[in-house]
């Protein structure tokens, strides 16, 4: 299946639109829980790599998620990868709503 991005390039902006649509697709009307915080985590990664896998790239996906209580407290995380420049990317997502807030990162690695 071609796009209109090119098949060998990751595209930020297109995987930064399908990340936003799966996070919105499952957290969009909720509100912070602890108790369903693994269900979701593990949702929005498996429902971002199913929407990666369909763009049909020649690439290899990470996708971390972290899902906070949104009530000002702080975080910090930091990441490096050794990789190739002209083809490999990573596209960082921040969500919010009242009460959560969602960090998605996807690193794409061409094969």
């Amino acid at each position: 299946m071609a796009d209109d991005f090119g098949d060998e390039h990751f595209v930020v902006d297109e995987v930064t639109s399908l990340v936003n649509e799966a996070i919105d697709g499952i957290l969009s009307a909720a509100s912070y829980d602890h108790r369903l915080i693994n269900k979701w985590t593990s949702s929005v990664s498996e429902e971002v790599i199913s929407a990666l896998a369909k763009l049909q790239k020649p690439f290899k996906y990470a996708v971390v998620c972290t899902i906070l209580q949104r009530n000002g407290s702080g975080y910090q995380t930091a990441s490096a990868c050794f990789w190739d420049k002209q083809t490999d990317a990573s596209a960082s997502v921040q969500w919010q709503n009242s009460t959560i807030v969602v960090l998605v990162t996807v690193y794409g690695l061409a094969v």
